[in-house]
């Protein structure tokens, strides 16, 4: 008999009570939209997730997210989060692949194994868009931050593999630390930009195995900050090959430490490669699973 249960998990981490927080309920179907929207919004994490397995086939399944907002038709961390949890309560073995069937498309995630678990998830961005190029002083004041203390030698751009994004390169961790949105300076900025999100970053780490530092502000979305978010560093990753962040290679793979200003210590890895002015680009993680528990009627 199916059950209102629910996984607690912790996504783009490498140990518990880190990284961005999920609740992935295994049986979607025992719920109406509106009760779907309210567990959601009881939950307040970013997102919540609903697992449709009676309708699968194959290894594809039908999911749908929810923040405590709206409905969503995609989101990167829910996307890895809940393969994991369909993995594990559903398939229960060695499986390359699985398939997400959302609002937004079927979104495939691959998976790693070391031993019996699993040691990484990868899925791909969609081809990015890149758009407007914002003034360094103008971020400036919408950060609290010293024109020098960006990092004029890339440009400030919108960017885009689904949603979008203003990446912003910054010279040292004490920049990225300090920053904060100024309201008025912000919601100036916005008003001509069709991201409303911004993702900053340095290329000074807390861990010398990590390649950049990152902080992502989501408050148009109802986020202030959030500690692990794979959209954002999908365009980050597009981003740099674009300007060759690191040098002429046409192709990337780095990790990137987000959330520590929060204290949710998160770690997302970053792949691409650049082929013929078109770009791959692949966002992954690891997925730990924090508690189980069941919807009290």
């Amino acid at each position: 008999m199916d059950t209102k249960e629910f996984l607690m998990l912790d996504v783009f981490t490498e140990k518990r009570f880190f990284g961005n927080q999920l609740a992935v309920f295994l049986h979607g179907h025992l719920f109406t939209d509106k009760e779907m929207q309210n567990i959601a919004r009881e939950i307040n994490f970013s997102e919540t997730t609903f697992v449709f397995p009676r309708q699968r086939k194959d290894n594809t399944f039908p999911v749908r997210i929810f923040t405590p907002q709206a409905e969503v038709p995609f989101a990167g961390h829910p996307t890895l989060g809940t393969a994991f949890a369909i993995q594990q309560e559903f398939i229960k073995e060695k499986v390359s692949k699985i398939d997400l069937f959302m609002t937004a498309g079927t979104i495939p995630v691959e998976m790693e194994y070391q031993g019996d678990e699993i040691s990484r998830l990868t899925m791909r961005q969609n081809e990015p868009a890149f758009k407007k190029v914002v003034d360094s002083g103008v971020m400036a004041q919408v950060l609290g931050v010293s024109k020098e203390e960006v990092d004029d030698s890339f440009p400030i751009q919108e960017v885009s593999t689904g949603l979008p994004f203003i990446i912003v390169p910054l010279k040292t961790k004490e920049a990225v630390a300090k920053a904060r949105l100024h309201k008025e300076a912000y919601e100036k900025m916005i008003a001509d930009l069709e991201a409303k999100c911004l993702l900053i970053f340095c290329p000074q780490t807390q861990h010398p195995e990590n390649q950049l530092h990152a902080r992502v502000f989501a408050e148009y979305l109802g986020v202030y900050e959030d500690p692990a978010t794979g959209s954002a560093n999908g365009c980050l990753a597009a981003y740099l090959l674009k300007h060759r962040y690191f040098g002429t290679a046409n192709e990337l793979d780095i990790r990137v430490e987000q959330g520590f200003e929060m204290g949710r210590d998160s770690i997302l890895y970053l792949k691409g490669k650049e082929h013929h002015h078109k770009m791959e680009i692949y966002i992954g993680g690891q997925v730990v699973n924090v508690a189980r528990g069941e919807l009290v009627e």
